[in-house]
């Protein structure tokens, strides 16, 4: 694997550090502000829905620019957004700052995996861009928990100027480490746009949805289900929450290195799994052993998905992916909202703290559903030229008499 994948992986470690980071600091945030913790609650949608709005947004503004350049823009931007929330001087410019560096998040994984998937053998894809997202991974096991400890001790102010300087790490790394990338020559926003059009390009982004929103039905509520139902004291949530990480670390590396093998067959293998096991939750949550057991297996069967998922929609937008990339990830964020809305209307009905496993396995599910319809339509689609050449009808043309857009990789 290059050089130019550390990079990457140095600037997702400072999102994913950031993204995450402020649920341990609400109450150090609301407390400076003087607001209420569900007010401060609203630093964490604000990014959510940056995301989701950021990534196609950043994305279609630089089509035009080449993808280093891009890279290292959307780096400048998050550190701008960090460095405001460090040094706002009311809650308003926080949430500002928070949304200034939401921005960048989808549109950098999104460019990032294309870059990542440019920069090696088309074997080896979706293992480098499980690379990228082991800084993401490795973050929710040590950025999360250490600018937590720092924000307590030193102020939450410090703990963003921290994950600013890395960002500056990161664009320097990226200045220094990848490759000129020129902008793919002909590819306009309408060939981008275009990729929204497949249906394999839909349904990959609704498993993204609904697989992902699985883990984050469960673990959005980890706090309260693990003190009031398994038992753990309040302090012990910070490592349970490592553990989790942790999974994430061994699924990521997982899922991109069977992904290259057999793309489909993980995602029917990592899906179901997942649904069993946040099913199971239900059972194991009312003991220690188990519960901090199932925790490491969601972060790692949870995040299996996203390598093969994410280098799905770049196969499906083949010719035009970079749009298509950056709202997948938007889509690991809806995913994330949506179910941790639906986790909280059932804990609200009065069904239970571990009401939300539930929400999660029919979540992931439902994912697997629709990758089997994916999958289906895949088969049909290959046995398709089969049938017309056995009836008589024209055979496939040659790779070299297609059209070149059709036959490169982006």
């Amino acid at each position: 694997m290059p050089l130019a994948l550390l990079a990457l992986a140095i600037g997702a470690f400072g999102i994913g550090t950031t993204e995450f980071v402020i649920m341990g600091l609400l109450p150090e945030v609301a407390a400076d502000y003087g607001v209420s913790i569900p007010t401060a609650g609203l630093l964490v949608t604000g990014y959510a829905l940056g995301v989701v709005l950021g990534a196609p947004l950043m994305t279609v503004l630089g089509t035009r620019i080449p993808r280093k350049r891009m890279l290292m823009l959307l780096m400048g931007l998050f550190i701008a957004g960090n460095v405001l929330s460090a040094l706002a001087p009311a809650f308003g410019a926080m949430l500002a700052g928070r949304v200034v560096a939401s921005l960048a998040h989808g549109a950098f994984f999104g460019i990032g995996s294309v870059v990542a998937a440019e920069l090696v053998a088309p074997e080896k894809k979706a293992g480098a861009i499980a690379m990228m997202f082991t800084g993401l991974t490795v973050a929710n096991v040590v950025g999360v928990p250490l600018g937590t400890l720092v924000g307590q001790t030193l102020g939450w102010r410090t703990t963003f100027l921290i994950v600013a300087a890395l960002g500056v790490l990161g664009l320097l790394g990226i200045a220094r480490l990848v490759p000129e990338l020129p902008r793919p020559e002909g590819v306009r926003i309408r060939h981008e746009l275009a990729a929204f059009r497949n249906v394999q390009v839909l349904l990959a982004m609704a498993m993204t949805v609904l697989g992902f929103g699985g883990v984050f039905a469960a673990i959005t509520y980890i706090t309260p289900m693990m003190t009031h139902v398994a038992g753990f004291a309040d302090t012990s949530v910070t490592w349970l929450l490592v553990l989790f990480g942790l999974g994430m670390v061994a699924g990521n590396l997982v899922g991109g290195r069977f992904a290259d093998r057999a793309l489909m067959p993980m995602l029917y293998v990592s899906l179901g799994a997942l649904a069993l096991v946040l099913a199971l939750f239900t059972v194991t949550a009312h003991t220690k052993a188990g519960a901090a057991a199932t925790v490491v297996l969601i972060g790692a069967l949870g995040f299996a998905t996203v390598p093969p998922l994410q280098k799905r929609v770049l196969d499906q937008a083949a010719g035009a992916p970079t749009l298509a990339s950056a709202v997948n990830i938007g889509a690991f964020n809806l995913g994330n909202a949506l179910a941790a809305w639906l986790g909280g209307l059932v804990i609200a009905a009065g069904l239970g703290w571990t009401a939300p496993n539930w929400v999660g396995a029919a979540l992931a599910a439902s994912a697997l559903v629709l990758a089997a319809v994916s999958g289906a339509l895949e088969r049909r689609t290959a046995a398709r030229p089969g049938r017309i050449a056995a009836s008589g009808g024209p055979a496939p043309a040659p790779a070299a008499d297609r059209a070149p857009e059709a036959a490169t990789h982006p």
